[in-house]
């Protein structure tokens, strides 16, 4: 099939290249703008989708914007049978989802509708979801409100992180995507509407989200942490001021005022108690508890904020 492709981190890679994998031909790629970096931001890196596309000699567009007649004239003009979108990072128009003659399939991290939105991955490991999967809707107007086409269930470990989590999700949503297009192509890929009942919204996260908080019930600040790692990962400070980010950590027997070391890096919660295993300072590599507390020694008693 002629397919536009839509997609920017590298979440969206394996997807990108299973469809070239799989012969379809790829009419264009749209990705965000290539993004400072460096110390000083004077350097422009495409994004991850974008430099994959340069290898096969795709064109790649960088829109600002979508919503524009020209924007939507342009997709009109690759005669697409079909639109992949993946993590693309900015909201689609209705001209635009019409330009493709079948429509623009997106692949989503959940279990729709549970956790539309932004950040479905470390939204259902902060709340302790047990399951999530990977799904293929037909794209709509709505944020994530599309019917399904296919979905895979995954089981989320009870020390899962996002990071691992997300690996996982994307090769996964690859092959998952991959047999969609197939069916799409023989017209077997049948559609379900979206219940209207467990409809929930995963925000954007927030830097505030990120400093623990060990007031919370241990289970609490431990799906806290391994939902925001490896990144932005959550953190407490150090008397200096220096942050630490908590990479791993599980929960623990003990008990005391919230914030107090226990013994090790095992830390007093608001109900229980959460050992911390791996850790990163800032500006550090990341290292184990013996080796963190060898340079940073924290006395049983110790409060932290």
């Amino acid at each position: 099939m002629r397919i536009v492709f839509m997609g920017t981190p590298d979440f969206a890679v394996p997807t990108f290249t299973e469809i070239v994998a799989r012969g379809h031909d790829v009419a264009a790629v749209y990705t965000r703008a290539p993004a400072p970096a460096g110390r000083r931001g004077l350097d422009l890196v495409p994004s991850p989708v974008h430099a994959v596309a340069e290898k096969f000699g795709i064109p790649v567009f960088t829109p600002a914007t979508l919503r524009t007649e020209e924007a939507a004239e342009q997709m009109r003009g690759f005669e697409a049978d079909v639109a992949v979108v993946v993590a693309y990072g900015m909201l689609l128009p209705q001209a635009v989802l019409d330009a493709p003659a079948l429509g623009c399939l997106n692949l989503h991290g959940s279990l729709l509708p549970r956790w539309r939105g932004a950040a479905p991955i470390q939204r259902a490991i902060m709340a302790g979801d047990a399951e999530t999967g990977v799904a293929v809707m037909r794209m709509e107007a709505g944020l994530d409100t599309g019917p399904v086409g296919l979905l895979e269930r995954i089981t989320i470990g009870p020390d899962m992180t996002a990071g691992e989590l997300h690996d996982t999700m994307m090769v996964l949503g690859a092959d998952l995507m991959g047999r969609a297009l197939a069916a799409l192509e023989r017209g077997g890929l049948h559609f379900t509407p979206q219940p209207e009942d467990g409809v929930l919204y995963a925000r954007k996260i927030e830097k505030a989200e990120a400093k623990i908080d060990w007031s919370l019930p241990a289970r609490e600040v431990h799906n806290r942490i391994r939902g925001l790692s490896p990144f932005p990962g959550a953190w407490f400070p150090l008397e200096d001021g220096t942050r630490v980010k908590v990479l791993r950590s599980t929960v623990a027997p003990g008990s005391g005022a919230p914030g107090t070391v226990l013994e090790g890096l095992t830390i007093a919660c608001g109900e229980g108690a959460l050992r911390l295993t791996d850790l990163q300072k800032a500006g550090k590599q990341p290292m184990g508890a013996e080796a963190f507390l060898n340079g940073n020694p924290l006395p049983a008693g110790t409060r932290l904020a």
